[in-house]
């Protein structure tokens, strides 16, 4: 469905909140030819990630949730896992999931998603950005690069093979 990029209204989800981005996670993951490329967060694990300063920026059209994207700080161990423990950790943001309801893609909205998160990982002062991709997902893959990302390499998460890719912000 085209939408009115104009008319998007962006929120950040707390935890009481919470549901309402699960429901989009299923109707996405549901809708997709690979889900496992989305990972496999729980309800808990993104109560946790809320709990450790992660954000969850989701994206409004007339009421109703259709992007999201999320945004984690680094730990030194994950650094060391994707090629960038030459990095202070303090400095780095982890873009993590983002998604998109089926009935939206074809707007940008990975496009959006990533700007978004650029801007607000720059006004909490990270000097990077890193994310992982699994390898087949040419999709996100397309928007990251021509986002500025750069490819590290490639390694082997609990959720199958994953591209890493870095960006100076």
């Amino acid at each position: 469905m085209k939408i009115d990029i104009n008319k998007l209204v962006i929120n950040l989800i707390e935890k009481n909140n919470l549901d309402e981005y699960m429901n989009l996670l299923t109707i996405t993951k549901k809708s997709m030819e690979h889900p496992e490329w989305l990972g496999d967060f729980s309800k808990e694990d993104y109560i946790n990630l809320i709990n450790n300063n992660s954000k969850i920026y989701a994206w409004f059209y007339c009421n109703k949730m259709i992007a999201v994207g999320v945004i984690i700080p680094a730990r030194q161990k994950d650094l060391e896992k994707f090629f960038s423990a030459d990095l202070n950790y303090k400095e780095v943001i982890d873009f993590g999931p983002e998604m998109v309801h089926p009935d939206y893609i074809g707007n940008g909205l990975q496009t959006i998603i990533l700007k978004y998160l650029q801007r607000k990982s720059k006004e909490q002062n990270y000097k990077y950005a890193i994310s992982t991709i699994h390898p087949d997902n040419i999709y996100s893959i397309r928007n990251f690069v021509n986002n500025n990302f750069e490819i590290l390499g490639n390694v082997e998460l609990k959720r199958g093979p994953r591209n890493v890719y870095r960006k100076r912000l």
